[in-house]
């Protein structure tokens, strides 16, 4: 409550109370002045600079000018009220006379009593609002002529609705806010009057000085009344908020008092019993797991460091929890702790091989690693390798193999969708909830310091605002740094020279080159079709005999059937997908069995029909006959290699050329060097040069929802569009591949292991590939060699002859890989 009403009375301060009283009764007896006909009346006036004085309300003022109490004097010689103007404006009072409100406050004045230096007060009371029609004199004082503002109101339904609510309101007010009495709320309710109300409540309440000014100047009750529940509506919106705020504060300070008298309690207790206090017991604890977990220097200081700041700590500090999670990170990671390497090569082999078929690289290289530890087991550089193919090829359960080959435990982490380079380094501890980076979290969870670690998809990091997740790779992929592994959680060293590192990729084409310097690339190409048949009898076939019940059968899966499965219901380079259909058709004898039905104890090509339905996957056939305008290229795709025909057409036009099929731009730009190439030979292929300006040519590919790109189709196309233009059929059961220049030489490409499985899937019976792709067939199964012959070329007069009937004579001869039909081959097949 402010000074400007209510005096509580204080039973050691009577004096001063009585005091209060006697002046309060000299203001009872100050007369009101008379108006004269015209309805206003003149009378000194004094300016009010840091109050507002409302009618019927008493209050101290304080006045520092001499213009005031001349004013006030003058005033009191008449036993009279004064004039109190109120400043629009703050500032110098000479210099703002001109500023004053248009409304003023008659005031009866009590006497003057004289404070430090020309200062002096006076206690006031509000008798009614004044209109300051004029200043008739400003020396010694002011003297204005002022007109009264009556109280003009009826007492309408609507103005008692709104007293009722400014009663309310200012009575919940009254309830939250300690500085207004509650006598002030029991005089309210006894007012009647709506303006007198008004100004009670006004008074009442702490306000800024230029509010109660705007305030002042509302002269109508009801207008007046409205403003009030304004305000206080917002004054009661804080006031709630204040409320629940020290509700919060006071009950955690309850809670914290009972956990406090709790604990004392239990203090009291334990030495009564004689224990000692848990928390003195758990910091000796965490001391003595500090001293024998060996840990290294640097982390042993630092936990040193640690534990002496939480044993300076209260046991509810709330950054207690922080430490103590802190602490148990660095004593539950194994700093020391090694599994011991199982350095039999010939284990090394059984193990690989019972659990993987084929696969001959990786294996190789584990075989060299293991050879090379056990003949120097001191060697402390780890294999960091990366396992690249398609889908369902075997690199993540190759990586479980190797681990259970060399005796070491297996851990995984997934990389696909990582975004946040915190997700490798982990967060400081500044942050809220902290925890370190996947990698020491996946340590921790090995309880080894040299398990085998795959990291998988690691062609599938993402980059945003978060950081760049492969360069924080870059450290522990580097065998040169991550001796010293920075983790931003922990603030030491973590040493992951032990680890075996191996990482899986679909793709290295989104892999950056840093991170990707810093691995050893393993391709894993996909299976061909021998391999994949014995995969399925070896590992696929029980293993999904065992799921659906029927190991105890004697179910077996004819290879032609396994062959259809393959062929028309998968399209993949591993063997997923193909483990899910030999599951299905398992299921569905399963189902048979249980609903005591015939069930096929050998399962043909005939029951793979009814069991999975029509085929749903067609292999591009090669042609059946020889045409002219038509060559077979061969194409690599991430489910293996695939045959594709390309098609030329020679129509009339303008030397337009046309390409159709969802060509790619390196594609289409083979198709321009190839059509640029047979320009430039015009005259030996025996083509009118002049014919090229009159005739369009248009290039297609045939299944044209596909997308098609690279430039190994160059020698495909050039020999389509010259067999075209000289009108000589290409050979129907010939493929090839090769980057065709505009000099036509024939330069090298990728993927001849699965091009060359996919000619010999389709029945073709030549190849032709660039000379220096010759290297590439030792990844070849013989078996195919046998039935193929390979043509290795460097020019397109080599292709040619080759690929088209009545070939013209050429310049180089092919060099040609026949058939093998020896009997050692044979020998070797059977």
């Amino acid at each position: 409550m402010n000074d400007e009403q209510w005096f509580p009375p204080s039973d050691d301060d009577n004096d001063l109370m009585g005091n209060i009283h006697q002046r309060t009764e000299e203001l009872y007896r100050i007369v009101d002045r008379e108006v004269n006909e015209e309805g206003v009346f003149i009378s000194p006036a004094f300016v009010l600079k840091d109050v507002v004085v409302f009618p019927r309300m008493i209050s101290p003022i304080f006045v520092s000018n001499e213009i005031s109490p001349k004013a006030i004097e003058a005033a009191q010689g008449q036993n009279k009220t004064a004039i109190a103007l109120f400043l629009s404006d703050e500032g110098a009072e000479g210099d703002l006379l001109s500023h004053y409100l248009p409304v003023g406050m008659e005031l009866a004045v009590g006497r003057l009593l004289n404070m430090q230096g020309s200062n002096h007060s006076a206690l006031v009371q509000g008798r009614r609002r004044v209109e300051i029609v004029n200043i008739l004199q400003t020396e010694p004082y002011f003297i204005v002529e002022a007109r009264p503002i009556p109280d003009e109101y009826r007492m309408t339904r609507q103005m008692n609705a709104l007293m009722r609510t400014t009663r309310s309101l200012f009575e919940r007010c009254v309830e939250l806010n300690e500085s207004i009495p509650d006598e002030a709320q029991l005089f309210s309710m006894n007012i009647n009057d709506p303006s007198w109300l008004a100004d009670m409540i006004i008074t009442s309440l702490s306000l800024e000085n230029d509010l109660r000014k705007d305030l002042m100047i509302l002269t109508h009750p009801a207008d007046r009344l409205k403003r009030v529940n304004q305000i206080l509506a917002e004054e009661l919106d804080v006031l709630e908020l204040e409320d629940e705020i020290q509700t919060q504060v006071q009950t955690e300070v309850n809670r914290s008092h009972r956990e406090f008298y709790l604990r004392e309690q239990m203090k009291a207790i334990q030495t009564e019993l004689g224990e000692g206090d848990i928390w003195t017991e758990e910091i000796i604890e965490l001391r003595k797991l500090i001293k024998e977990k060996g840990l290294p220097d640097e982390v042993r200081l630092q936990a040193g460091r640690e534990l002496q700041r939480l044993q300076q700590m209260p046991p509810m500090a709330p950054e207690v929890g922080i430490i103590r999670t802190y602490l148990d990170w660095l004593l539950e990671l194994p700093w020391h702790e090694s599994s011991e390497d199982n350095l039999d090569v010939v284990h090394a082999m059984e193990v690989l091989e019972n659990d993987h078929y084929g696969l001959k690289k990786p294996k190789d290289r584990i075989i060299e690693y293991i050879a090379i530890r056990s003949l120097n087991p001191t060697r402390l550089r780890q294999p960091i390798l990366c396992f690249v193919g398609p889908p369902g090829t075997g690199k993540t359960s190759l990586g479980k193999s190797i681990a259970n080959a060399l005796g070491r435990k297996f851990v995984r982490l997934s990389l696909g969708g990582v975004r946040d380079e915190a997700e490798i380094r982990g967060h400081r501890r500044t942050y809220i909830g902290a925890l370190p980076g996947r990698i020491i979290q996946t340590m921790r969870k090995a309880q080894t310091n040299n398990p085998l670690f795959m990291l998988d998809e690691i062609d599938k990091l993402g980059v945003d605002f978060r950081g760049d997740p492969s360069s924080a790779l870059l450290e522990v992929l580097d065998p040169e740094q991550n001796c010293a592994f920075s983790d931003h959680y922990l603030e030491v060293d973590y040493d992951l020279s032990k680890v075996i590192f191996i990482t899986t990729a679909n793709s290295l084409s989104t892999i950056p080159p840093a991170l990707l310097d810093r691995l050893e690339v393993i391709e894993f190409s996909g299976y061909i079709l021998e391999e994949k048949l014995e995969i399925a009898r070896r590992f696929l076939i029980p293993r999904q005999l065992e799921e659906a019940g029927l190991e105890n059968e004697g179910i077996v899966f004819q290879t032609p059937a396994l062959t259809k499965i393959i062929r028309e219901y998968t399209f993949e380079a591993g063997v997923r997908n193909f483990e899910r259909e030999i599951g299905r058709v398992l299921r569905k004898t399963a189902r048979l069995k249980t609903e005591k039905k015939d069930f096929p104890k050998r399962i043909t090509p005939a029951a793979i029909a009814k069991f999975l339905g029509p085929p749903q996957f067609f292999e591009t056939q090669a042609e059946g006959d020889d045409e002219v305008g038509v060559a077979t290229a061969l194409a690599w795709t991430e489910n293996g290699g695939e045959i594709m025909p390309v098609e030329v057409l020679i129509l009339e036009g303008k030397g337009n050329l046309q390409i159709t099929g969802q060509i790619g731009d390196v594609m289409q730009e083979s198709a321009q060097a190839a059509l640029s190439y047979i320009k430039s030979r015009a005259e030996v292929l025996e083509i009118d040069p002049e014919s090229f300006e009159n005739i369009d040519v248009h290039l297609h590919v045939p299944e044209g929802a596909i997308p098609k790109d690279g430039p190994s189709a160059g020698i495909t196309i050039a020999t389509a569009m010259i067999s075209a233009f000289t009108d000589r059929a290409s050979y129907h059961n010939v493929a090839m591949t090769g980057e065709i220049t505009l000099r036509g030489r024939v330069l090298p490409i990728g993927g001849v292991k699965e091009k060359v499985l996919a000619a010999h899937r389709a029945g073709l019976q030549k190849v032709i590939l660039p000379v220096r792709n010759e290297k590439d067939i030792e990844d070849i199964p013989r078996s195919v060699l046998k039935e193929l012959e390979l043509v290795f070329v460097n020019h397109m007069d080599q292709v040619l002859p080759v690929a088209l009937h009545d070939a013209l004579p050429e310049t180089k001869p092919a060099k040609r890989k026949p058939k093998k039909k020896t009997a050692s081959d044979d020998s070797d097949a059977a």
